[in-house]
């Protein structure tokens, strides 16, 4: 019996896994909280907001304010977040195109592609900001479909997405595999019933994969053709 996994659609996460946008994402979320007269954060510490969407990743940049009560933190949350929102968008808007793809994808993508394998890029990325990147990239041409993380009504963790990609594809979701960088893929890809792969490189939250949870893992793109087959 062949070695490897028998797959029609391979499924790739975005951030952390195509390419390195932790740069960008956190020069934006500084100048937001330089715009609400807050102090910056440290580049790692907003490196691990990243992977749950850009709503979450605000949230916890804001945080809490010390010595605020349970009920005043809420308040200020709510009252600031509107602001806040506007203000990274307006901020990575300016910058998100220069985040570069990680060594390997380009060439692991087009060997991939070149075999036949129908391919899609699934993220919790606003579709604003991924289709530029994807362009500015030269990755959009290698993907059939791209669902971004405001395409459908929920996004990873949840398997909508994975599951809204198989149907298109009419590819059953044991057919399909997920590349992805963070226990956000893994737990997405498992609620679907499609094989995780993982890239060591990206954002888990300063956390290490669990290998125990994983089909899978590659050092990075070019070792999926040694991997996968149709």
């Amino acid at each position: 019996m062949r070695a490897g996994f028998r797959v029609k659609a391979v499924m790739f996460d975005l951030d952390g896994t195509l390419v390195h946008t932790a740069p960008e994402i956190a020069v934006a979320a500084n100048l937001m909280l330089a715009d609400l007269n807050r102090p910056a954060l440290p580049y790692n510490q907003i490196e691990g907001y990243i992977g749950e969407g850009a709503q979450t990743l605000i949230k916890r940049c804001l945080a809490e304010k010390p010595g605020l009560t349970e009920q005043q933190n809420a308040e200020s949350d709510a009252a600031l977040f509107e602001q806040a929102e506007h203000l990274f968008f307006m901020h990575y808007a300016n910058n998100v195109v220069e985040s570069k793809p990680y060594a390997g994808v380009i060439d692991g993508l087009q060997a991939i592609f070149n075999k036949g394998f129908r391919l899609a890029c699934v993220t919790n990325k606003p579709e604003k900001f991924t289709l530029p990147l994807l362009q500015k990239c030269g990755l959009a041409d290698f993907f059939e479909m791209v669902v971004s993380g405001d395409t459908l009504q929920k996004k990873k963790p949840d398997p909508i997405q994975l599951q809204h990609i198989c149907a298109k594809f009419d590819v059953p979701v044991y057919e399909a595999m997920l590349i992805g960088d963070s226990a956000t893929d893994i737990r997405a890809a498992q609620a679907a019933g499609c094989f995780i792969v993982t890239v060591p490189y990206g954002y888990n939250q300063g956390k290490a994969i669990d290998a125990s949870q994983v089909d899978a893992t590659i050092e990075d793109l070019t070792d999926l053709t040694t991997l996968i087959y149709t």
